[in-house]
């Protein structure tokens, strides 16, 4: 009798942590519906408790969801029945306990305003290259990864989303030979304690590079390229995992008041450049035929292409779209070609941070914001490494950092602030740019 009421008391115990979870993370959150991810640590089954801020009465339970070792006991909530523009509050409920947090855990749906009012304000926090220490599986020497207070700084800004754009992981040898490697290394990530709170605390979206996808600098013939893409979805919550013609990529795209993302695959139909009998490819064509019809049919001032490796950087280097010069060169004939204007692209993948913008005979303008790293080892460009493209004053290297884009303004007379801090919060360097209009 005695060893059952302490295995009693211990289980009580154990299911009042918040570290039995890790998260719960917020995905994409829709008018009338929203996606909340979580971990659980152990075997569990879980619910959600959910109701309008200000409205306690109106809490309604969302159906319980019991874990499976296969998938890593994750768990992803759809939470369907709301309303545009309100704020919602809920609950997590573990094995019959509620999870208790230190503040109160919401999310709040997009308004309508189209044809209604001015586009609300908003900011987007990004940045790639996370890397989590794992003393028994990393290279000998210096940790690689530090800084993780760099996840609290972020969450202290209040951005409305987190974009990810890529190395969010960092698998190791002893990871991307099987599917429980590529498991175990998602889960070491997730269960970081620097993390949680900026899971919690706002919506996340993401994009992969090479290490999320198998060893350094994998092209498409990876041959646990399913497993990798298995473990993408199961530990995201973008809106869909692939577009129109291009079904097998995790591409896709989703809209914030009146800017437009899209979340481009630069592994899937990767082809390397150095080979004689393949076409070179990063995307692939029809990747690029779905993003230039999805942004001729956008009408965003801004419209945010995320992509792993940089896409104006001049230098012919490690992964940078100048190595598949052909290619390149296409997609950005093709925006010009077209007329489309306000392209702005995110990358990552190169340890540093930096501004580049070429302009187009017609004075438009396209943009490259790389953003890196936020924990990984710390880089700087070589002396042979010349980016022609580069906007002076921008480039940040040997530190972590991030950048958040704020939006603002009248419709028509949208301002995007770019903000580039360190890993304590520090402003680095801030740009305004106007969108642009037409002649």
């Amino acid at each position: 009798m005695r060893g059952t009421i302490l295995i009693s008391v211990f289980v009580a115990a154990w299911n009042s942590l918040p570290a039995q979870i890790s998260g719960p993370m917020l995905g994409h959150v829709d008018h009338l519906e929203a996606n909340i991810w979580l971990q659980c640590h152990h075997p569990c089954q879980a619910g959600l408790a959910v109701w309008p801020s200000g409205a306690p009465d109106s809490l309604r339970h969302i159906p319980i969801l019991r874990s499976e070792a296969r998938t890593g006991h994750v768990l992803k909530f759809t939470v369907d029945g709301l309303e545009p523009g309100r704020e919602y509050q809920y609950q997590v409920n573990v094995n019959g306990s509620t999870i208790p947090y230190e503040e109160p855990l919401s999310f709040t749906t997009p308004a309508l305003w189209r044809h209604r009012t001015d586009p609300p304000p908003f900011s987007i926090a990004f940045g790639s290259c996370a890397y989590i220490n794992e003393t028994a599986y990393d290279r000998p020497g210096r940790p690689f990864g530090n800084d993780y207070g760099i996840f609290d700084a972020i969450a202290d800004e209040d951005p409305d989303l987190m974009l990810w754009l890529g190395d969010n992981i960092y698998l190791r040898e002893s990871d991307w030979g099987s599917r429980t490697g590529y498991l175990h290394r998602y889960t070491h990530t997730r269960r970081t304690p620097e993390l949680q709170r900026l899971l919690r605390s706002t919506k996340h979206y993401a994009i992969w590079d090479d290490h999320d996808f198998g060893p350094n600098d994998p092209t498409g013939s990876w041959v646990h390229a399913p497993i990798a893409r298995e473990m993408f979805t199961l530990f995201w919550a973008n809106p869909t995992y692939g577009v129109p013609g291009a079904e097998g990529t995790v591409a896709t795209m989703f809209n914030h008041s009146d800017v437009d993302f899209f979340l481009l695959d630069n592994r899937t139909h990767r082809v390397d450049p150095t080979l004689r009998t393949v076409p070179n490819a990063m995307l692939g064509r029809a990747q690029i035929d779905w993003l230039i019809q999805a942004l001729k049919y956008s009408r965003a001032p801004f419209k945010m292409v995320a992509v792993g490796g940089q896409v104006l950087n001049t230098a012919a280097v490690f992964e940078n779209y100048a190595t598949i010069a052909a290619e390149r060169d296409d997609l950005l004939r093709r925006i010009e070609d077209e007329g489309i204007r306000g392209v702005f692209f995110l990358t990552g993948d190169r340890h540093f941070t930096e501004l580049s913008v070429i302009e187009l005979e017609d004075g438009r303008k396209i943009h490259d914001l790389t953003v890196s790293p936020l924990t990984s080892g710390t880089y700087a460009p070589r002396e042979n490494e010349v980016n022609q493209n580069r906007v002076p004053g921008t480039l940040v290297a040997e530190t972590h950092n991030f950048a958040v884009l704020s939006f603002s303004g009248a419709r028509d007379e949208r301002i995007m602030r770019i903000t580039v801090r360190d890993a304590s919060g520090q402003e680095l360097w801030q740009r305004d740019l106007a969108q642009e209009k037409k002649p």
